[in-house]
């Protein structure tokens, strides 16, 4: 399969060096020492599931004159989405499908406001793993997931082909009989701790080991399930505790990635993320106390980070 790989970050360089070393035909697109090092030596990943060298891909700073592929995947920031949407958009054959994998539950609508709505299917992974030098990707901890389906649920033939090719290469793939079901499951994992951990800044193991914080962890899933069953979103009865139970799994120092953003003054996730639980609320007439008030604390940082950064800085998952 023809892939292309839009944002060749944690997400995008995990994800797509396995899908090169099963044997499909790879196009990375990245930037600055990056993009540099993974032309010169190859993209390099680091994983406890064994390390490889992507030899054989072709490196890209811009996607013009490229095109026929089978699949985009999309791994940038939440906020960027809309202008990878018009940039993906002359790339798309016939049989193209988009694969957004970022976190968030209105992706798929970003997209569907610029691309034809055939090409548009769900996703979402689970993996911690960063940049950690130039052409380097090291996988931190989790099992290496991508979940995948059709907005309506079908298994048409591209779809089941798309699990066919997943299937075969190194890490856990699923076709989901429902989609928005998983990418609101994950929706409640990483809203209960990106943005609370970097208000805190703490990591998860410090976090849950304070009564207090842990009550506003457990208050911040307990409103977004509030707003799930607002909008009809089928959730398992037993999704709290499940979710807790993950949390509670992770390695004592892991953040997230919204949390190391932030942290770092640069643009982040909030609005995707807990931004996006504050609005729902207001539009469903849903109190949202907490989540409300770990946005709004953020929300200046925020914005002082965007006035800073440059537009043409592509960020990765």
């Amino acid at each position: 399969m023809k892939i292309l790989i839009y944002g060749t970050g944690g997400v995008g360089g995990y994800f797509g060096a396995r899908l090169a070393q099963s044997g499909n035909e790879l196009t990375f697109i990245a930037r600055g020492a990056h993009l540099k090092a993974m032309q010169q030596e190859g993209l390099k990943l680091m994983s406890p599931k064994g390390n490889y060298t992507v030899s054989s891909a072709t490196y890209l700073e811009k996607i013009t004159g490229i095109a026929d592929f089978d699949l985009i995947i999309i791994a940038v920031k939440t906020w960027q989405l809309k202008e990878v949407a018009r940039d993906i958009l002359p790339l798309l054959s016939d049989h193209t499908l988009v694969l957004p994998l970022l976190n968030g539950v209105t992706n798929c609508d970003v997209l569907l406001d610029i691309l034809p709505p055939k090409h548009v299917i769900g996703g979402l992974c689970k993996i911690v793993s960063k940049i950690t030098k130039p052409g380097e990707i090291t996988h931190l901890s989790y099992e290496p997931t991508l979940i995948f389906g059709a907005l309506n649920n079908t298994k048409t033939d591209s779809i089941l082909r798309l699990e066919k090719v997943l299937n075969q290469a190194p890490f856990h793939s699923v076709l989901a009989t429902n989609i928005q079901t998983q990418i609101w499951t994950k929706f409640v994992f990483i809203c209960t701790i990106s943005a609370i951990g970097a208000l805190t800044r703490s990591s998860i193991g410090a976090m849950i080991g304070q009564e207090e914080v842990y009550k506003m962890m457990k208050d911040t899933a307990t409103e977004i399930l509030r707003i799930s069953k607002a909008k009809g979103i089928i959730l398992k009865e037993d999704i709290l505790q499940k979710q807790f139970q993950i949390i509670k799994q992770q390695p004592y120092d892991t953040t997230s990635s919204l949390q190391r953003d932030i942290m770092a003054g640069k643009p982040s996730e909030l609005d995707s993320q807990n931004g996006v639980v504050v609005a729902f609320g207001k539009e469903l007439g849903i109190p949202t106390p907490v989540n409300s008030f770990i946005y709004y604390s953020l929300l200046l940082q925020e914005e002082n980070a965007r006035k800073g950064s440059k537009h043409s800085h592509l960020f990765y998952k």
